[in-house]
């Protein structure tokens, strides 16, 4: 039952993950819109930033991808087409693109765009002081990994340079068959260095600084309450625009949001409350699309981990007990009797529906561990690391961001712990922004996670593990795993390049420094007159082509 439930979404995500899932209808006329062109979407919680180069939350990118436009930006396929960029050449090697930029594409304030902009953005987010979480992002560059990591100090060796205003060179370390869509990333969006070095704690949340060259503008940012972005006349593209004004709201509480779509007040949420989510789904209220990525638990193995609790730190630096942890859980209940949006029980990091060969077979080909786990061989495994029945084994705490489906299936887990290998758990909950820099900073013990795709490669899953890489919040470190990520980025043949990513991921499965729980589904609540919004399977929503119809 559960192997033909999970082949049956599968095969949905296989169809379009590969492509932006359009909500709510398409085409149209103009006689079809409503005069006012106003969309109010929720974001959730407040986005710690909307710099695109400093940014590394889904909600935040959903913001910048609206404001900003890269060298290329994703079409409804989710392939990468001319946005700034107005051509590219190749070389054979596959190791230098020549990127032309249009002519006359317009920064809000009226400047022009120009290649130094991106080689500004791209060498900023790079550049140690920084501090990007994404920067790893660029490793791809020339030179990149060594400028952000201190080896190399001059940003000028790094592989990205403006020619002149309308021509931008960039030199990779090794083909990327991917690389034009990270070029629609945020991380790489243009960055007016002006702007940002007048400001560059601050210069996001003021209407008056934050310039950008996207469909999209600030009006205003009321804090806790929500963004206000305008049409940006300027834009290139300006005028297939519809709507006239975003406003993103940002209501925390699962229950608050769904009561305000149902009276009115918002036109598009994402995630209700697991508990509602059946009769949303048969009353057709809510529908399940595509999300490429895995719902986890990070389990801090840093050295910084005996800062927090020296005897917490001492217990999960086994990697026994860490898959105790693991196999403990019971994932099949938590996505049947809790989350119940049609997520599916995570039995590796990787999630499914990322095609590994042209055939279309699935990179994720094996399950590491039952859904509904394995509490036997739990036991055994922290009876081996000297800790049998939970005997002498210290209260561990299970950090998650204030939310209510987190706090169900944190709740769930520390049942599971507690009854099935005797471990008492205590819970703690942060605000967004204040858990993002806890869980960064490695201020804790075990922590809620989550992560969606970059773009549709097994690599924007496992690279993240590394030991350089700024969303390695485990402070996990394997010097196998590191070499063979390494290898599968500098071979340009893929069977080969998968061989060497399923070994990293038996490795980092075998070391468990996170803990899969299921991969997610996106259940969303849309206004039925609300048209043409595409959800992205990687996580961003983008309203270039939406407008609301008369109702």
């Amino acid at each position: 039952m559960l192997k033909s439930k999970k082949t049956k979404l599968g095969a949905i995500i296989l169809t379009v993950a590969m492509s932006l899932t359009m909500l709510a209808g398409c085409g149209g006329t103009s006689g079809d819109k409503a005069e006012k062109q106003i969309i109010t979407y929720n974001l959730g919680a407040e986005p710690k930033t909307l710099d695109p180069g400093t940014n590394e939350a889904v909600d935040g990118a959903t913001v910048v991808v609206n404001a900003f436009d890269g060298l290329t930006r994703l079409d409804a396929h989710d392939n990468p087409v001319a946005a700034v960029a107005e051509k590219w050449d190749v070389s054979p090697d596959g190791k230098k693109y020549t990127f032309h930029l249009k002519k006359g594409i317009l920064w809000s304030d009226g400047k022009e765009v120009t290649a130094k902009d991106f080689e500004y953005a791209w060498k900023r987010a790079l550049d140690p002081k920084t501090a990007s979480g994404y920067a790893y992002q660029l490793y791809y560059l020339k030179n990149g990994e060594a400028y952000n990591t201190g080896k190399v100090t001059d940003p000028n060796e790094v592989g990205v340079k403006a020619i002149d205003d309308y021509t931008l060179e960039v030199e990779l370390d090794y083909p990327t068959a991917y690389f034009l869509s990270l070029t629609a990333f945020p991380t790489y969006m243009p960055l007016r260095k002006d702007v940002v070095d007048a400001n560059p704690d601050s210069w996001f949340r003021n209407p008056d600084t934050y310039i950008c060259n996207g469909p999209f503008k600030m009006k205003e940012w009321k804090p806790k309450d929500q963004i206000t972005f305008v049409k940006n006349d300027k834009y290139w593209n300006a005028k297939k625009i519809k709507l006239q004004e975003i406003h993103y709201k940002m209501i925390e509480q699962e229950t608050s949001a769904l009561a305000a779509f149902k009276t009115g007040q918002m036109d598009f949420i994402e995630g209700p409350p697991s508990q509602e989510i059946p009769t949303l789904l048969k009353n057709g209220t809510a529908k399940i699309y595509p999300y490429l990525g895995t719902y986890f638990y990070c389990v801090n193995v840093s050295d910084k981990a005996a800062e927090v609790n020296a005897d917490v730190a001492k217990v999960l630096k086994d990697k026994r007990v860490r898959k105790a942890l693991a196999l403990a859980i019971n994932r099949k209940d938590i996505v049947e009797k809790i989350t119940k949006g049609g997520q599916i029980p995570a039995t590796s990091f990787v999630p499914p529906a990322i095609a590994e060969n042209k055939e279309g077979k699935d990179f994720k080909d094996k399950d590491y561990y039952p859904p509904e786990g394995n509490v036997e061989e739990a036991k055994k495994l922290l009876s081996d690391a000297g800790y049998a029945d939970g005997k002498g084994f210290p209260t561990i705490t299970l950090l998650y961001n204030t939310n209510q489906g987190h706090q169900n299936i944190a709740m769930a887990v520390q049942d599971m712990w507690r009854k099935n290998l005797g471990i008492n758990v205590e819970l703690q909950n942060q605000e967004w922004k204040v858990f993002q820099v806890t869980r960064t900073n490695k201020d804790y013990e075990i922590a809620r996670h989550g992560w969606i795709g970059d773009y549709v490669d097994p690599m924007t899953f496992l690279d993240m593990w590394t030991t350089t890489s700024g969303q390695n919040d485990a402070g996990w470190s394997n010097s196998k795993y590191d070499e063979l990520i390494k290898k599968a980025k500098m071979d340009s043949k893929q069977a080969n390049r998968m061989k060497y990513m399923h070994e990293a991921e038996d490795i980092l499965i075998d070391e468990m420094p996170v803990i899969p729980i299921y991969y997610y589904t996106n259940v969303v609540c849309i206004k039925d007159y609300v048209k043409n919004v595409h959800k992205s399977p990687l996580g961003m929503v983008y309203f270039d082509d939406t407008y609301i119809a008369k109702h």
